[in-house]
Parts: structure tokens; sequence; C-alpha cells
């Protein structure tokens, strides 16, 4: 048996025997069939990683004709990040005009729907002329970010500081009222951004306060969707499982708590989100072998239970992509090859 070259969750290097790199497929399968209680990738499935891996080559990609879109986070912001110095209309520009992007978001530094709201009106004309300026498809995101509504930054009180005093009743009031809050925000800024020309809003890093914060998000889009009925929502999750921090919130009967995405998307569906991104945390300590396997077979149900387009976040420390600041590109083109080719995405 010959030895594969791989990584790590974290980017490292690894070596792995055929042997091992089959035996990590069929452990990562199984870990999220069982969490998950869903079905393990087939025979098939996991022969088609096999290959995938022990590919000599450094990029790989899909079959011609198996292309699908892809939709960004925060891009004007990760360029700046990475050293490129430039104004956020120009990022656009970048994105659309060299990379090829098929859509982008324009967004602000503080990445969150709070701290936007007072200064909506200076943000407007930004995406007015970002709009004159680009072609794609051009959408307004940021997180609904629940945190942002506690104290020391917030008018409600802290559940992390209730909770260890046993105030139980306190900090999930607590989060209801962030609940309502958020929403206002969220419809606010959306609404705005609509009116000025935005061609969608994408709602960030859903659910990274657990289940409140997805609460939020889902009446926000509801009321988003009244408001603005052919508006494109894009609703981008935190996390593979919905933290339940509440523990009692549900939405149309459905607790929130430890949902994973093949039952997250049913409830995006019904509060009007037109394109779902959902996640799979990439762990560090296993292989990317091991991580893939795991994140296709959660996918591939989320996949067969939407019947809205599926972007599965594929970027740092998520969807097999290890967690590093510049994801190294061997990895990163076999987990988007695969998780297309498996799963059957509308994009990424």
């Amino acid at each position: 048996m010959g030895e594969v070259l791989t990584r790590n969750g974290d980017g490292t290097p690894v070596v792995l025997s055929e042997t091992d790199l089959l035996k990590d497929l069929e452990a990562g399968t199984e870990d999220a069939a069982d969490r998950g209680k869903i079905p393990v990738l087939t025979k098939e499935e996991l022969q088609y990683l096999f290959d995938v891996f022990r590919s000599p080559y450094k990029f790989v990609s899909v079959e011609p004709g198996r292309e699908v879109v892809l939709s960004y986070d925060a891009g004007t912001l990760k360029i700046r990040r990475v050293g490129v110095n430039v104004d956020r209309v120009q990022a656009l520009q970048i994105y659309e005009k060299l990379f090829g992007a098929d859509s982008m978001e324009l967004c602000h530094v503080d990445y969150s729907f709070k701290p936007i709201k007072p200064i909506v009106t200076m943000e407007q004309p930004v995406l007015e002329q970002a709009l004159l300026s680009t072609h794609i498809p051009l959408f307004y995101g940021a997180m609904p970010n629940l945190g942002l509504y506690t104290q020391p930054d917030g008018p409600f009180a802290n559940p992390s500081e209730l909770l260890p005093l046993g105030k139980i009743e306190e900090a999930q009031a607590s989060y209801e009222a962030s609940v309502e809050a958020s929403v206002k925000d969220i419809v606010y800024v959306g609404s705005a951004m609509y009116e000025s020309g935005a061609d969608g809003i994408n709602l960030d890093t859903v659910g990274a306060a657990g289940d409140a914060d997805f609460l939020a998000s889902l009446i926000a889009t509801e009321k988003l969707r009244e408001k603005c009925p052919d508006v494109c929502i894009e609703l981008g999750m935190s996390g593979e499982f919905i933290l339940g921090m509440h523990s009692e919130l549900e939405y149309d009967g459905v607790r929130l708590a430890g949902l994973y995405p093949h039952d997250q998307v049913k409830l995006a569906e019904k509060a009007g989100v037109t394109i779902f991104g959902p996640v799979i945390n990439t762990k560090t300590s296993k292989s990317c072998p091991w991580n893939l396997a795991r994140a296709i077979t959660f996918m591939k149900r989320c996949c067969e239970e939407a019947t809205i387009p599926i972007h599965v976040n594929m970027g740092m420390g998520v969807g097999a992509v290890p967690l590093n600041n510049h994801p190294p590109i061997d990895i990163v083109s076999r987990a988007s090859k695969a998780m297309v080719e498996i799963c059957r995405l509308d994009g990424l």
C-alpha cells in the first residue's frame, strides 16, 4: 500500500498510509451519522473521496459542467486583512474583475446590525456607489450578534454572569429581550439597504450566541420577507449545531437547541430564506480526510432535505477546510470538489 500526503485540521502536513486514509474516511462519516442520526456515506462515495485524496495533483477541480456559483461574506474586510489596503468599493471591483466572483457583499468593519443601525444613512450611499461600479449581484451583510445586546455593550443583563449564579429565568428573559431588539435592528438595516438597491441581505454567523441568535434571525427574515417580498435573503450559520444557551426557545413549534443542518434548513425555508449556508466545524486534531467525510455526510443530508439553494460554508475552520489564516489550496480544492460533486450543491 502506498502513502498519501494530506493535512490535519490545523493545516499541518501529515502522511497517511492508504489503509489509514480509508479508516479516517470511514470514521468521519460514522461520527456524523451517529451525531446527526443520519445515514453514513456509501462505499462508492467513500471510494470517490479516497481517490480525491490520493490524487497526486496539488490542485483539483470539478468536472466541466459541474461548476457552482460562489457567494462571499465580509469580502471587503478580508481583502484588507491580508494586507491589500483598498477602499471597500475598490475591493468589490477586485473581486469582480480580477477574481471572477459570482456575487459579492458590501459590509462595514463593525460587522453587526446593532452598530450599523445608527450609521445606516452613511452606508446607503456607499452601497449605491458600489452598485454603479459593479455588475454582479451585490449583497449587504452583517451578523445578528446577540452578544452586543447584553452588558457591558448593551442594555440587558449578561446571561453569562447570571447562569453561574443559578439565575436561569433571569438569563432566559435577557435572551428573549435581546431577540426582540435584534429583530428590530436587522429589519431596519436590511430594509434600508434594500431600498438603496441591495440585491440581497446576508445574515452571517447566525447562531453564534446560541438558540436566541438563530431565533432572532428567523423572525427577522420573516419580517424582511413581508416588508420586501422579492429580496434575496442569505442565512449563513456559525456552527454545525444550535447551542442551547436559552434551551427552551422554539420556532414554529420546533425546539431550536441541538439542531443540525438538515433540521436547520427546514426552519430557514419556513421563515423565507432564499439561500442557506450550513456549517460543519473542522476538528483540528483530526485529519482532513476524517473532517471531509464527516462534513459531507451532514451536508448530503441537508441537501436532500432542502428545497432552497444550499451554499455550504467552505472557509477557514469549516467545511473540512483547515483552521488557518491562509488555508492551503490542496485541501481547499479537494474539499470543494468533493462537496460539490457528492452533495450536488447549488453553490459555495
